[in-house]
This record gives C-alpha cells, structure tokens and sequence, in this order.
C-alpha cells in the first residue's frame, strides 16, 4: 500500500513537472521567435520619399493633381512613403546632410537617412513613374511579386 501511494504521488509530481516545463519551454520559445523577429525588424532599411516644395509651384500642383492623391496606395507608396518639405520654411534637422535645391519639385529618396536617388521636376506622370521606379530599383527596393 505505502509502495502504491508512493507511486501515485510521484506520478501527480511528474505530470505538474511535465506541465510546468512545458510551459516553461514554450515560453522561451516564444520569446526566441519574438526577439529574431525584432531584430529582423531592424534590420530592415526605412525608405522615405521627401517632396520638397513651395506653394505657389505650379508643376506640385500638377504633381498632387496627376500621382499624389494615388501615390500613397501604391506599391511604391508603401515602399517610400511621402514627406513633404516646404523649402521657404525651416528644413527639418534630419535633414540637414541633403542639398535643398531653389527648383521644385524636387523628389528625394532617402533610406536610414542616406540619399539614394532624386528627381528634379516634374514634365508629367510617366516621367515621374519611370524613373521613382529606376531610382527604387537602384536603391535594392522592388515591386512585390504578384501571383
């Protein structure tokens, strides 16, 4: 009898020590899988389209009119989003490495900071299209693959 109760004790001891690491394991897996997952996170390089320009432009209004009210939705929009900078007021001290041209528009992409590529005017929508698209490809970014 004494040998059966022993037996059953250490059984009930063994499934809570069972159950106990299981959720001990299990919780450190996640916190693995969240940590590699954070640290993909950083390694990721933000990209940033920086409009700069000027009331009064004529050719923005033309850009705002023709890609800016879609810009944001597309793949390239999602990539790069859209910063823009009046070049009459005080420039942002993040940006302060970047040439500010007196011409606008003047479309910059940035990534961590670091000038990749610029686009000065805009003649129109395919032209702003096609190269934002050299400049992204350039810069490593590409369109997602669609299935």
């Amino acid at each position: 009898m004494k040998n059966s109760l022993s037996h059953h004790c250490s059984s009930i001891l063994c499934k809570r020590m069972r159950q106990f690491l299981r959720i001990v394991l299990t919780s450190a897996t996640l916190l693995v899988a969240s940590a590699i997952s954070a640290a993909a996170a950083d390694n990721v390089q933000r990209a940033e389209l920086i409009m700069f320009e000027h009331d009064g432009c004529p050719w923005c209004v033309a850009w705002h009119r023709d890609v800016g009210r879609v810009y944001a939705k597309t793949w390239e929009g999602k990539a790069a989003p859209l910063r823009r900078v009046d070049i009459r007021a005080p420039i942002p001290g993040d940006l302060d490495t970047i040439t500010i041209e007196r011409a606008t528009p003047v479309f910059v992409l940035l990534m961590d900071g670091e000038e990749k590529g610029r686009i000065r005017g805009y003649p129109g929508d395919d032209f702003f299209w096609g190269l934002l698209g050299k400049i992204l490809k350039d810069a490593g970014i590409t369109a997602p693959q669609t299935n």
